[in-house]
Order: C-alpha cells, then structure tokens, then sequence
C-alpha cells in the first residue's frame, strides 16, 4: 500500500516538473540577467546627465511610479482636485496591500515591493505556459513563455511596477474563462481588476465573448464579477474621497484628454522619420538621422526583394539586424508604435488559431489605450496584456530560426532598459 502511494506521488512529481521547470528557467535567466544589468553593469557605465543614480542595492528597483507605491503603503492615498497635480489615487491598491503585508514581517519597502513583483510574475510565466500548452503544445508555451519573459519591457516584471501582479490574475482569469470555470474567473477577474485600471479592458472582453459565444447567465455573472476589484476601489473612493471615479479623474494629469491623441502620435512618428532634433527646430539641423532611416529602410527593401536569392538564415538575421540599427537610431518612439500596431497585426493574424477571449481581450486592451488621450508609457501597458506575448509565441513556434533573431534582439533592449532604470532614467 505504501509502495502505491509513493509510485502515485512519484508520478503526480513527473507530471509537475516539466510544467513548473521551463518557466522557472526562463523566469531565473531573465531576472538574473536582469539583474546583473542593474547592480554590476550600471554602476560602471557613465550616467546620462538626466540620470541621479543614488545607491546601487535594493534602491535600484524603485524609481518613478514606484514612489507612489512607496508614499500609498506609507502615508496612504492622495487626491487632488487640480487636474495639473500628480494624485496617487491613479494607481490602483492590490500592489501597495500586498507590499504592506510584507512589510509586516520588517521587510523594508524596496525588498518587499521587488518580492511582490518578482513572485507574481513567476507565477504569471506559469499560468501561461500552462494555458498555452494545454491549447497549443508544448512548443507553442515554451515560445509564448520566452516572450513573455525576454521582452524588454519584463523589466517591469522585476521592479516594483504592478505589471507581474496584473499579468498573473488577468492571464488566470483569461485561462478559467477559456475553460468555462466561472468561479474561478470571478475570483481571478476580482483580483486582477484591483490592479491597474487595464482590468476594464478584462470585464468588457470577457462580456463581449460571453455574448459572443453565447455561454448563458452563469458567463455574464462571471464576467460582471470580475469587476469586483474596480469596484471595491471605487466604493474607497466615494467613502474617502466623495468621488467614485477619483481614480480615473487623477488620470487627467498624464492624459488630460479622452480619445486618440492625434498630435503625440503624430510626433512621435516624425521622431523616427526625422528624429527628434529635426522636429524640435522645425527643419533638418541633423541630417544623419532622415539619411540612416532611408539607408535602413532601403536595406530592407533590397534584403526582402532578393530573398529568394540569399540563404534564409542569413535573410532572417539580417532582418533582425536592421531592427536593431532601427531602434539604435529612433528608440522609445519605435518601441511605443511597434508594440502597439504589431499587437494589431499579430492579433489579427492569429485570429482564428488563438482562442477568442485572447483576440477580443487583445484588441479591448490596445482599442483602451488608443483612446487613452495619451502615449505616456503605452509600450509598457500593451505588453501587460497578455494575448501579444500569446500571439508573438504562437507565431515564433511555427518559424524558430526566425524566434532566436528575435528572442536576442528582446536581450540586447532588455540589457538597455535595465540600466537606464537603475540609472533613473526614464523607461517606456
């Protein structure tokens, strides 16, 4: 009897071991590296005169939104009426609650802040492997994982930002609602909602495919309930605040206006045409920057009209060559528009092979930020949607020569953005 009961928690081990190993491996790496980016490379490298590096230790990991999280769990929120003035209010509760908790074991605010973080999004690289190899296989969640992981904006998976908190609820929430358990989408949903104000996103997603799909009440129940979290929040906020929406009011100060910011867009493109010398004079005072963006695009156009011709090896790295020359040359303005309109395209692509919570929840999420009224920081809230690390994984499985091209050119920005961090500079 015994020997049974050994052989079933030998076999229960086996099973677990190869859905927590890969990303827990790609979890460490990327941390790691991650890491040794920030506390050993950082220091070395000379500061840029925007930058105010104070420590290199656990104070690294706290910079710019981090602060409110920091001023939230010690002096709780703030909210001012004057739309010009930073409010605290604008960030939502379950990062600051969790990092209080922590902190009751004399934790000081930066190492349970980067525990929170750091933890959830091991779980959230779980949840998803998980989710994706029951959908797709197991290379299609090796690949999703790796994505998700490498990205250069995982970095606010690591510093105390929400982004591992949201992606691990949302991405369980997502998962329960594929596999029609709607207790467990409630729940997660909940949880994921009291994160980041993105959670609107999740409850309109998951009401339209409920809708969609026709799942019946219990589905529409679910997905109302899911907004629990937000609702709660904006509950605290009429209590303390007399104003239930004082959390998306406090948003006027990065976006002062609803709807598609046409003018920030439109800069943000001249800025990688021209660069931003060029369109803060008005006229080309740099030409090097117009002349290196046509002699890349025209790499481009003669690497793909003579693909045929070349080795695809060497067509595929050349491409993510360029890609590199590309970012080196416009930086953060190319981040913001690849992330967002690739997600559009990737999404639309995979379509009909991903399930349709993760299309409609894709499409929900970057449709939000579009009319946002601003471009502060969109590069990090679209990868906090889950469905484009889905959709780029996918699509890196069918073509793996292609996904290492990509998965280093992830490393390289990644290695950037971490310094600039640690060197208090601003990212995404």
């Amino acid at each position: 009897m015994m020997f049974t009961y050994l052989k079933k928690v030998r076999s229960c081990a086996l099973a677990l071991k190869p859905r927590l190993f890969f990303p827990l491996a790609m979890w460490l790496t990327s941390r790691t590296f991650i890491c040794i980016a920030m506390l050993l490379i950082a220091p070395l490298l000379p500061a840029s005169s925007k930058g105010v590096p104070i420590t290199y230790g656990w104070h690294v990991f706290s910079a710019w939104d981090s602060t409110f999280y920091q001023t939230i769990v010690t002096s709780g929120y703030d909210y001012s009426t004057n739309e010009k003035e930073l409010s605290s209010v604008a960030f939502f509760p379950l990062l600051p609650l969790l990092i209080r908790l922590f902190m009751t074991f004399g934790l000081p605010f930066e190492v349970a802040g980067t525990l929170v973080n750091n933890l959830a999004f091991l779980g959230a690289a779980i949840v998803l492997y998980t989710w994706i190899n029951e959908r797709h296989g197991i290379s299609a969640a090796r690949w999703t994982t790796t994505v998700l992981t490498w990205c250069p904006l995982s970095l606010f998976g690591t510093v105390i930002y929400s982004e591992g908190l949201y992606l691990l609820f949302s991405t369980a929430a997502l998962r329960a609602f594929d596999k029609k358990q709607y207790a467990e989408t409630a729940l997660w949903g909940a949880i994921a909602t009291a994160a980041r104000p993105t959670g609107i996103a999740l409850i309109t997603a998951l009401l339209l495919v409920a809708v969609i799909e026709r799942r019946g009440a219990k589905a529409y129940i679910a997905s109302l309930a899911a907004g629990g979290g937000l609702f709660l929040f904006s509950l605290y906020c009429q209590i303390r605040f007399g104003d239930a929406l004082a959390f998306l009011h406090a948003q006027k100060a990065w976006r002062p206006s609803l709807g598609f910011d046409w003018l920030h867009w439109s800069k943000m493109l001249m800025q990688i045409l021209v660069g931003t010398t060029n369109w803060k004079y008005g006229y080309i005072k740099d030409p090097w920057h117009p002349l290196l963006f046509a002699t890349i695009i025209c790499s481009c156009t003669c690497l793909w009209s003579f693909r045929k011709k070349l080795d695809a090896v060497k067509v595929e790295y050349g491409f993510a060559c360029l890609g590199l020359l590309l970012w080196l040359l416009a930086g953060d303005p190319l981040t913001n528009v690849v992330m967002i309109f690739g997600g559009i395209y990737f999404l639309w692509l995979l379509r009909t092979e991903i399930s349709l919570i993760t299309v409609v929840y894709g499409f929900c999420g970057i449709g939000m930020l579009l009319a946002s009224g601003g471009t502060i920081s969109l590069n990090r809230l679209v990868y906090g949607i889950v469905s484009l690390s889905i959709a780029l994984g996918v699509l890196l499985a069918r073509h793996p020569r292609r996904g290492y091209a990509v998965i280093g050119l992830f490393t390289i920005i990644l290695a950037s953005f971490a310094v600039r961090f640690a060197q208090n500079q601003w990212v995404a």
